[in-house]
């Protein structure tokens, strides 16, 4: 097939969408491991995100099962990456990851908190260096410990830095926060088990062999790598979506999706483009309903976002910052958000009606996800204006 000659309509990319992403029920995962591996990662800035997620993909989700492959297995990694973003991505591919988004991410972090350490406590770089290396041979010691051990072995991590004096949000920070982000953007440390229920972001620290994995990658290889896994997952999409969802330079992102080989085909968009082993059209699947978090990666997939969200709704279901709330989708369209109220019910609010099976669908899964979460009380860590009406709703 010619793919420069074909079409993919929005329908098309609705159905691709609902099999790739896992969202159509015969297509459910059996564990949040291979949730990541088909979504190339899980949102992580908002913990519950990764947890809320997987559930929506999986035959029978089990947070003990989701907590072991992360904490205990090792066989996904969090980490600070596409769009200096938090993730959850599978273990395999966290080297490619970490060459393609974090280690340009990592560069500039360490860049400023040099200058952060320069003018908030008046380190020098051969204090910050020093203090560096302790950090990491305490953490050698512990094995695992959280910030506030490391900050009993090392002193000097408890000294802080006066954010935006003088203003009426001025507040006090303690260095420690930004030395780990900094090593675990350069992948020398990892976070592991938080305190507390999964939702927290409160995360131990322990050493990480992900800076050596990713060293044996050039950039301009793992991007390539990353590109291929993006279209594949996420395929068709333009340049400008891979160029958004990445947050390369639209040179980087160009020299990556040719050297993918990825054939262009047309969208109601624009060009985009499809791997050259998928190109043939895709069969529709059966009918589907989802309740998705906020920041789901299926929702913060793509930058053109017209084919599966009406535009008059974004005022609604986004913040200003551009971060998406909790989301109702049928079929591959996104119809309704919904919210837990305080007495653990969940509350839905359809937009676009989407039939008489869809709305029952809706209403069993919002009672399931109820049932699922049991007496643990989410807020999404960006509240969208939606949202904040339907968890106060009766």
């Amino acid at each position: 097939m010619n793919a420069a000659h074909r079409h993919v309509s929005a329908d098309e990319r609705r159905a691709r969408l609902g099999i790739r992403h896992l969202l159509v029920p015969s297509r459910h995962a059996a564990a949040m491991q291979d949730v990541a591996q088909a979504l190339i990662g899980l949102h992580a800035t908002d913990p519950s995100t990764v947890f809320l997620a997987a559930a929506a993909r999986t035959s029978a989700p089990d947070i003990a099962a989701m907590e072991q492959a992360l904490y205990e297995e090792r066989t996904l990694e969090r980490m600070l990456c596409m769009r200096r973003t938090m993730f959850v991505v599978p273990a395999g591919l966290a080297p490619v990851i970490e060459a393609s988004t974090s280690r340009a991410i990592a560069a500039k972090e360490r860049s400023a908190c040099t200058v952060y350490l320069r003018d908030g406590v008046g380190w020098t770089i051969e204090r910050y260096t020093a203090v560096e290396a302790d950090l990491l041979a305490a953490l050698a010691a512990r094995g695992e410990a959280s910030a506030a051990q490391l900050a009993a072995d090392v002193p000097a991590l408890r000294e802080q830095v006066t954010i935006s004096p003088g203003k009426a949000y001025e507040s006090r920070q303690a260095v420690s926060s930004r030395i780990l982000r900094v090593l675990a953007a350069e992948g020398r440390i990892r976070r592991g088990r938080p305190n507390g229920r999964f939702n927290s972001n409160q995360f131990r620290w322990s050493l990480s062999p992900l800076a050596d994995a990713a060293s044996t990658w050039e950039t301009a290889d793992a991007n390539t790598a990353l590109a291929r896994c993006y279209l594949a997952a996420f395929g068709p999409a333009t340049a400008e979506d891979l160029k958004w969802w990445t947050g390369w330079t639209l040179t980087d992102t160009r020299k990556a999706i040719a050297a993918t080989g990825a054939e262009p085909v047309g969208l109601d968009e624009g060009a985009g483009y499809l791997l050259p082993d998928d190109l043939e059209p895709v069969t529709t699947p059966d009918p589907w309903v989802a309740l998705l978090p906020g920041l789901d990666p299926t929702a913060m997939g793509w930058r053109l976002r017209n084919f599966y969200l009406d535009p008059a709704h974004v005022g609604e279901l986004y913040d200003r910052n551009g971060n998406i709330g909790p989301t109702i989708w049928a079929d591959g369209c996104i119809v309704g958000a919904w919210a837990q109220h305080r007495s653990g019910r969940i509350n839905t609010h359809l937009l676009t009606d989407p039939g008489p099976a869809a709305r029952q669908s809706v209403k069993a899964q919002a009672q399931h996800l109820a049932t699922w979460l049991g007496d643990l009380r989410l807020t999404p860590h960006y509240r969208t204006p939606l949202e904040r009406r339907l968890s106060l709703a009766p």
